[in-house]
C-alpha cells in the first residue's frame, strides 16, 4: 500500500529543523505521522592517516551524553564537499589533499527526512588554523586517531554507538576493501 497524506501542518521550525504532524493513511489505516526534516544535509567524514589509523572525536552530545564519532555536522547551505572539509578542519585542526565521496544515508528515515552524505579523506596533514575556539563550541574533548581494527572493536563493544558513525566507517570499509 503506498501512503496518503490528507493534511500536512508545521507545528515547530527552528534554523536546523522543521517538524510537522502529518494526517494519513497507511498500512494500519488512518492515523498521525510526525516528520523531521533537516533544513540541510549532514556530511560525515571518515579521516584515514598514512598508518591506517581513522580520526574520532569524543564530545558530550545534549541528548545522548559522551560520544565517540567521526567529524560530522551540518552542510549549512554549502556544497557537501565543501561542508565536509570545513567541518573536519573545524573539529580536528586537520586538512586532506584526497576526497572520495563513498555514499549518501539517511538518518532515522522512519521519522526524519535527514539526508547525510559521507567522504572519505586521505593524505591528512595538520592545518595551519588552530581549531580550539571551533572544537570549544562542539563540546569536543578529545581528537584520536585508532586503528582501523580498533574501530571495529569500538563498535563491537558498544564505545562506539552513533549509528552515523557505525554506517559512515562500515562505507569507508567497503570502499577500502576491509569488508569481502
Amino acid at each position: 500500500m503506498v501512503w496518503e497524506t490528507h493534511e500536512s501542518t508545521t507545528v515547530y521550525a527552528n534554523s536546523w529543523i522543521s517538524v510537522r504532524e502529518d494526517r494519513v493513511t497507511g498500512p494500519a489505516g488512518n492515523g498521525i505521522y510526525g516528520v523531521v526534516t533537516m533544513r540541510n544535509p549532514a556530511v560525515f567524514v571518515v579521516a584515514v592517516d598514512d598508518e591506517d589509523r581513522i580520526c574520532l572525536v569524543t564530545l558530550d552530545r545534549y541528548t545522548t551524553g559522551t560520544s565517540i564519532e567521526v567529524p560530522a555536522g551540518g552542510s549549512d547551505g554549502e556544497d557537501p564537499p565543501v561542508a565536509a572539509r570545513r567541518e573536519l578542519l573545524e573539529e580536528t585542526g586537520l586538512e586532506a589533499s584526497e576526497w572520495t565521496a563513498i555514499g549518501t544515508m539517511n538518518a532515522l528515515n522512519g521519522i526524519a527526512d535527514a539526508p547525510e552524505h559521507v567522504f572519505l579523506a586521505r593524505g591528512l596533514r595538520r592545518a595551519a588554523e588552530d581549531p580550539k575556539h571551533s572544537q570549544a563550541e562542539e563540546g569536543i574533548a578529545a581528537v584520536t586517531r585508532v586503528p582501523f581494527t580498533e574501530v571495529l572493536a569500538m563498535i563491537a563493544d558498544g564505545r562506539i554507538t552513533d549509528g552515523e558513525t557505525v554506517a559512515a566507517i562500515a562505507y569507508a570499509g567497503i570502499r577500502l576493501g576491509r569488508f569481502r
